[in-house]
């Protein structure tokens, strides 16, 4: 019992580094950028707010699982800009590392949970990890949209690029996808994203 407690207070502790991990995503009031943690927490409360848009029923304590479990792995890998196509590719290797690493801290079982959340997660095969990436999407847009589309215009982005990233969230929900593209054709009128 001494053991499994220590285990799991080690990890515990290990991911509140999560709070360490910058993102490029500025806050709604554009003043500093959100962390891995502040990112996660937001994500978990639009899964609970936002369910009523997905076209399948989800289990919603499940996507929030998903959406709190899948960024952990950052705490070794680090954050790879959504835009950032060259870190993007190296992105998956480092955190397949990172999550045998991380998840292998905890007792075994509990280990094996983490392990298959972040997988569920990573490949998009059940209505909940389809809603937990649909959010993963939407998050960011949403906040770009509040904070004056800041981001995007710091690094130059383009709509063709917004509407890429965002192509399943067009596919899986596509009452949220309307009300993303006013943002987005929003801030292409604004010149915050390029034509």
């Amino acid at each position: 019992m001494r053991e499994r407690l220590e285990k799991q207070m080690e990890f515990l502790r290990e991911i509140d580094k999560l709070k360490m991990i910058g993102r490029q995503t500025y806050l709604s009031d554009g003043k500093r950028k959100e962390n891995d943690a502040e990112h996660s927490w937001h994500l978990a409360m639009c899964a609970i707010v936002l369910q009523e848009y997905m076209p399948e029923p989800v289990d919603t304590a499940r996507t929030v699982a998903l959406v709190l479990a899948h960024d952990l792995v950052e705490i070794y890998a680090g954050d790879a800009y959504a835009y950032d196509q060259a870190a993007q590719e190296a992105q998956h290797q480092k955190e397949v590392e990172a999550a045998e690493k991380l998840f292998g801290m905890l007792p075994e079982e509990q280990g094996a949970y983490f392990q298959e959340l972040w997988e569920e997660f990573e490949q998009c095969g059940t209505p909940e990890a389809r809603f937990a990436r649909v959010l993963d999407n939407c998050q960011p847009l949403l906040l770009n949209d509040a904070s004056g589309g800041k981001n995007w215009r710091e690094h130059g982005i383009r709509k063709a690029q917004v509407l890429k990233r965002n192509e399943r969230v067009r596919k899986w929900a596509p009452e949220l996808w309307e009300y993303l593209e006013r943002i987005i054709l929003k801030h292409v009128e604004l010149g915050n994203l390029g034509d």
